[in-house]
């Protein structure tokens, strides 16, 4: 029999190389790698037809563009009816083609004639291309063979104010440059897809390799001898063995199981519930399919000890398998059912004691003092330290941390709590830890290997009497995550049948520790997540002396951010914006939203007006999610959007459903702007309202998100109430101590909401820092006003930018003369920067050209971006403002005030 068995050892365990390929699993790995090269193959050819069409579809969009652009610029119509066209339109034609990156752009007459083209000789020639739709007024695209060779090209109209075409346009590209991206792709595309059949042809491999495991490779001979050692067995063992299936039919029971439950001879194939003779809590038992460990019943004039346990844990097919056990001796059994109703009810407890949060530590504790005392004197967890920080743990027994400790007494001599431990490798600790099995120790004196961890503290723990120790891993998803060390001192040493009860118990925990090791790493990279999208240092400024706080949420991460954003003139943009929402969702929403403020802020609108275009962006991203995957996660946000300027102390602001700020005064008063209410953005349809308020200097502006106010155990006013509380009586607070009191009297504990607060002290530009003039619509004007500035320079000890200055405040001047409408104004602003703002009534903007060495002007704008740091344009009620900043070589320091 030995002999028979050590052959069917070395018949599972043989190796799989060199196998016949007429094998099941050579047959089933070949058809897989078939199956993948098929389909990967197929989806290489679909992403090469896709991307040539793209990129055509793309030639086609961009020539349209350009083309449509072209057409409706400015000054078009005014230039065909010229005597020369040609002179005007050639030189914008080719610099706009290079911009755009398209082969050519064609100007032509209503019959086809070119005045434009990329080869000068072809001007005057007809057209190649069809023009009637065009003067029908359409849009029209075509592929054609042109002047430069196979070409995509788009024709559109130009229209006069009576809406009668004058004239067309043609744009387009190169077929060669179109299929030229597409070949540029081909290589990754091609690339990816042999990844992608390595990639999965190894998976192929190792599912192969999975079934000849299996199977053990054996041929059908060597099959059919396992089989018949496997029934010799199972009908000699003098325990009786029943296998059910999922569905209550008796599968299998071999002779004891016969002889203990005196089944019947056509016992195999009905259901349990039909079998006559069976003792009712058997049945019950054997039914019901439930899991049972050594649960004693009364049959057939026998006691007997049934175990119960699924055989789909391995992926096997859904049932159960259950031994029987003959414990007729009384005295046994009494003892033995008393001790199982004790193991029966520390498991109920435990269910229902462990695992109740998803932090890693409690789990823990909740283990170890569920055990205490009533099945070890003393219980200790350790956990691998990168389990602590949701980390995938090592797979040695090194780094361990011990995180619980609980015992019979406070005073023992076992490694404290916090203590990070190394176990050698012949404790019992690492030899679980390692082969992820548990270790039973009946003796701790004679256990040599364990004596050199620590012969000084083993010498204590033996003093102790401490005796006896079991080690479980703590096993859970394929992964040892740590220990569970249960030592016994007053009771008996543990025995074998304890060993599977410690094992239930950390089974019970061991899912619970993984979950809250899950959840502490997503938490953890969630609120990664949205702390990369926040500012992480505000930007130097003399407006505003800005103190401000994030705390996340106790659960999760939400969407709420705020920012501090410069703009010209001096001024500065406060926002403070809350996500609808909480998970990675809303905190990349909030990423989105907020660039998208930085993005508007920069063409310097208004507070209502970029709340519009917030409200567009946000309306467009729901658009977005309406998918299945996404129901129940339609976007919203609300959003305060403030803007200051420390010349007119003036702070203009708008709100899209968000709480109204509170304005501290100089003298400590508190109250809460008058600021009209906006819809929340994404609801679309609404306008959105300003509110404009003059602050005194030292006021402090108080934004903050809803996380602030509201909490389920008082309602919004009480909030604001308390608010107002904590910012009163306080006017030479700064704004980080303001910051601090609002917290420590709204938020004793962390949160349950993210919570942004933003406290910004407003600062005045001294008097002596600015300068204003009106001047005269009068060219003659612009040399006295080069004067007075470079008089008010010299006060400002700034000489030596007089001429940069007098450059550009001469074109600026120049422009608002020549272009623009009374009231014509000059101010300079001496702040971090030298600003020159020219204002004037018109609302047309400048716009920075390359002028031909034959035009006459349009030099003045490349000369201000040259010398100026930064320029641009901003409209007001009244007009526009042209603005540049020119940087100051050696500041003294902030302006005062």
């Amino acid at each position: 029999m030995s002999d028979a068995y050590a052959r069917f050892r070395r018949l599972a365990w043989r190796t799989v190389i060199g196998k016949s390929p007429r094998s099941v699993a050579g047959q089933v790995f070949l058809l897989q790698v078939v199956l993948v090269v098929l389909l990967v193959l197929c989806a290489v050819v679909a992403l090469v037809l896709q991307s040539k069409r793209d990129t055509t579809a793309e030639a086609t969009r961009r020539s349209t563009a350009v083309a449509q652009t072209f057409a409706h610029a400015p000054g078009v119509v005014e230039a065909l009816r010229l005597p020369d066209p040609s002179r005007v339109f050639q030189p914008l034609t080719e610099a706009g083609r290079k911009a755009a990156g398209v082969d050519f752009i064609v100007v032509m007459d209503t019959h086809g004639i070119r005045y434009t083209h990329p080869v000068a000789a072809r001007i005057g020639e007809r057209f190649v291309g069809t023009i009637e739709p065009s003067l029908a007024g359409r849009v029209h695209t075509e592929s054609v063979r042109g002047p430069l060779g196979r070409e995509v090209q788009a024709t559109v109209p130009v229209d006069d104010t009576h809406g009668k075409v004058v004239g067309l346009v043609a744009a387009g590209m190169k077929v060669k440059n179109v299929t030229g991206a597409l070949a540029r792709q081909l290589p990754i595309i091609f690339a990816a897809g042999g990844c992608a059949l390595m990639l999965s042809t190894g998976g192929t491999a190792l599912v192969g390799r999975r079934l000849r495991r299996q199977t053990h490779s054996l041929a059908p001979d060597e099959m059919s001898r396992m089989y018949q050692h496997h029934d010799t067995v199972l009908h000699s063992v003098r325990e009786g063995v029943l296998i059910i299936a999922s569905d209550g039919r008796l599968l299998l029971a071999n002779d004891e199981a016969r002889r203990l439950l005196a089944l019947p001879a056509d016992a195999e194939g009905r259901p349990v519930r039909q079998l006559p003779g069976l003792d009712p809590g058997v049945m019950e038992l054997l039914a019901s399919g439930r899991e049972a460990g050594d649960e004693v019943h009364f049959a057939q004039g026998r006691l007997l000890a049934v175990n119960q346990r699924p055989t789909d844990g391995a992926g096997g097919p859904g049932g159960t398998v259950v031994t029987l056990r003959d414990c007729t001796e009384l005295q046994a059994l009494s003892g033995r059912a008393e001790a199982v109703g004790e193991r029966l009810e520390l498991l109920y407890d435990a269910g229902l004691r462990i695992g109740t949060t998803l932090d890693v530590v409690r789990t823990a504790d909740e283990l170890a003092r569920v055990a205490v005392p009533r099945f070890a004197d003393f219980v200790t967890v350790d956990l691998a330290d990168a389990v602590l920080h949701g980390e995938e743990p090592a797979p040695t027994a090194t780094d361990i941390r011990r995180v619980a400790v609980s015992g019979i007494q406070d005073d023992h001599p076992l490694y404290e709590r916090g203590r990070l431990i190394d176990f050698l490798p012949s404790t019992p600790q690492a030899r679980a830890f390692d082969a992820g099995r548990s270790e039973l120790v009946t003796d701790l004196s004679t256990a040599g290997g364990w004596h050199t961890q620590d012969p000084e503290r083993v010498r204590r723990i033996l003093d102790h009497g401490i005796h006896s120790l079991i080690t479980v891993p703590i096993r859970a998803r394929g992964v040892v995550l740590g220990l569970a060390d249960f030592w016994r001192a007053k009771q008996d040493p543990f025995d074998e049948e304890e060993l599977s009860l410690a094992e239930e118990l950390v089974a019970r925990a061991a899912v619970s520790i993984d979950n809250a090791r899950r959840y502490t790493r997503e938490h953890a990279l969630a609120v990664t997540l949205q702390r990369s999208l926040l500012p992480r240092a505000l930007p130097e400024q003399n407006a505003l002396d800005v103190g401000y706080r994030y705390l996340p949420a106790q659960s999760g991460v939400s969407g709420d951010w705020f920012d501090v954003i410069p703009l010209p003139g001096g001024r500065v943009a406060l926002v403070v914006g809350d996500v609808v929402g909480h998970g990675l969702h809303a905190a990349a929403t909030m990423g989105r939203l907020r660039t998208a403020v930085h993005n508007f802020s920069t063409l310097d609108l208004p507070p209502d007006e970029l709340l519009q275009h917030l409200d567009d962006l946000v309306g467009r991203i729901d658009l977005d999610e309406e998918c299945p995957e996404r129901a129940g996660e339609i976007v919203g946000a609300t959003c305060l959007y403030a803007i200051y300027d420390p010349v007119s102390r003036r702070c203009v602001m708008a709100r899209a459903g968000h709480p109204a700020p509170a304005l501290v005064r100089p003298d400590g008063e508190v109250t809460f702007a008058d600021l009209p209410a906006g819809p929340l953005l994404g609801l679309g349809g609404l306008p959105f309202r300003t509110a404009e308020l003059e602050l005194a200097e030292g006021s402090q502006l108080v934004l903050y998100t809803d996380g602030l106010i509201e909490d389920r155990r008082r309602d919004l006013d009480e909030g604001l109430e308390l608010l107002r509380r904590a910012l009163a009586g306080h006017p030479g607070r700064s704004p980080e101590e303001s910051c601090r009191a609002v917290l420590e009297r709204l938020l004793p504990e962390r949160p349950c909401d993210d919570v942004a607060l933003l406290v910004a002290r407003t600062r005045a530009l001294p008097a002596d820092r600015i300068a204003d003039w009106d001047v005269p619509r009068d060219p003659a004007a612009v040399s006295g006003m080069r004067g007075a500035v470079c008089a008010k320079l010299a006060e400002w000890g700034l000489d030596e930018l007089g001429f940069g200055m007098e450059l550009v405040l001469s074109e600026l001047i120049t422009n608002a003369i020549r272009y623009g409408s009374d009231p014509v104004r000059v101010r300079l602003i001496h702040d971090r920067t030298l600003i020159c703002e020219v204002a004037d009534g018109s609302s047309t903007s400048p716009h920075l050209r390359y002028a031909a060495t034959t035009d006459e002007g349009g030099r003045g704008l490349f000369l201000v971006s040259q010398l100026a740091e930064r320029w641009g344009t901003r409209y007001t009620p009244q007009g526009k403002v042209i603005w540049a900043e020119l940087a100051v070589p050696a500041p003294s320091g902030p302006p005062a005030g």
